[in-house]
């Protein structure tokens, strides 16, 4: 993961502890839900702003996540170079955390923000089959969601 956005996270996670929040703060596992997400943005090298727009919707939809926040993250994911990562330690802690349900939520919300852009680039779709096949997701509903999102 970019250093700089485990940074964000690290800082966002540890004042919103601190804040006791609980109702506002964003969990850990959330917080890597929107890391695989700017993971997705990344992937085909290139951020268009329906992408970007798209995002932060999932973002504030999903994970109620600051406007203020939004911004900040999005700006770390559009300055920062792309550096190997390892998968294991995000979708480890989303499967100890989320149920089924959830983890089919994430994977639609990748889609999303993969099919924004009205273009699927193979890097997307390689990476959000990666996170499917590590998060247990079966592939008819890795299929079902990409179909879902591609025809709305």
């Amino acid at each position: 993961m970019v250093e700089s956005i485990k940074s964000f996270f690290e800082n966002k996670l540890t004042k919103k502890e601190e804040e006791e929040a609980p109702s506002s703060a964003m969990s850990r596992v959330d917080l890597t839900c929107a890391a695989l997400l700017v993971e997705v943005m990344n992937s085909d090298h290139e951020l268009d702003e329906r992408e970007h727009q798209e995002f932060m919707a999932v973002l504030q939809q999903s994970y109620n996540i600051a406007e203020s926040d939004l911004e900040e993250l999005t700006q770390l994911a559009k300055d920062e170079a792309f550096e190997a990562t390892s998968l294991y330690e995000f979708t480890k802690l989303i499967n100890d955390s989320y149920d089924y349900e959830q983890k089919v939520g994430l994977i639609e919300n990748m889609w999303r923000i993969a099919f924004s852009d009205k273009r699927l680039d193979k890097y997307e779709d390689h990476l959000i089959r990666k996170v499917s096949e590590l998060i247990y997701v079966s592939h008819s509903d890795f299929i079902k969601t990409k179909l879902k999102v591609r025809i709305a």
